[in-house]
């Protein structure tokens, strides 16, 4: 069921509006950079091997990583955070933001 939440394995203790990426078979830790490996936004805080519910799409809420405005396309960044797009990234895009800022939480439309 496309966009509905799933149930993974933190490997590492993760934050709740984290993007997150698969590191092992049914595991996930907070993204390091820009990956095509990411599944969506940790819905609650968890601590490392406990059970965490992923959100793949709608619209998440995520800390951005530097400045985002309104309708960049972003992709992930270090630290479950989200960049504007850069040149040659395309691949990794995680969605378009709702909301504009600095190192805050935006809206994100997710592309899942």
């Amino acid at each position: 069921d496309a966009g509905a939440p799933v149930t993974f394995t933190a490997a590492v203790p993760v934050t709740g509006g984290q993007l997150v990426a698969v590191t092992a078979p049914r595991s996930v830790s907070p993204t390091s950079g820009s990956t095509p490996s990411w599944v969506g936004t940790v819905a609650f805080d968890a601590a490392a091997g406990e059970k965490v519910t992923v959100l793949p799409g709608g619209v998440q809420r995520l800390l951005a990583s530097g400045a985002i405005a309104v309708g960049a396309r972003v992709i992930p960044a270090a630290a479950g955070k989200v960049v504007t797009i850069g040149v040659g990234d395309a691949a990794h895009s995680v969605g378009t933001a709702l909301t504009a800022g600095t190192d805050v939480p935006v809206e994100i439309l997710m592309d899942r």
